[in-house]
């Protein structure tokens, strides 16, 4: 693209993304969305207290603390797009993959069977309860 003069207009200043960010933080979530939160993670921890015992041999490693709190964090960004001030559950079940896509880690067993990631954080949402 030589000799192309393109220039680059912002589209927010710095200031509006600081503002937006702060605003994110202050969006409201309720304590079962945020015990929801917890149970999604859990859940891939503990699979067998979920009822989930057939995906116990096929998860490594579950989600850590701060899975829970960058699904929260991003539940609440998730909202905020959305023009509203609280956290309602799709906004989780919306940002889960993306969230605890790359906190999940599989054994040799679950790539043996070709299941993937994504498999079980579907099998996770699906299991836990909907508050």
């Amino acid at each position: 693209m030589q000799g192309l003069d393109v220039q680059i207009q912002p589209v927010v200043s710095i200031q509006e993304l600081i503002r937006a960010k702060e605003l994110v933080r202050q969006v409201y979530m309720d304590e079962k969305i945020e015990n929801y939160i917890l149970d999604i993670v859990f859940a891939t921890r503990f699979p067998d207290q979920y009822k989930l015992d057939k995906l116990k041999p096929l998860i490594a490693y579950g989600g850590s603390p701060r899975a829970s709190i960058n699904l929260a964090l991003a539940s609440k960004a998730v909202a905020f797009l959305n023009k509203r001030a609280y956290v309602i559950p799709e906004d989780i079940r919306t940002i889960a993959h993306d969230v605890l896509r790359h906190r999940i880690g599989l054994t040799y067993e679950a790539e043996a069977e070709d299941v993937n990631v994504v498999n079980i954080i579907d099998q996770v949402l699906k299991a836990v309860n909907v508050p």
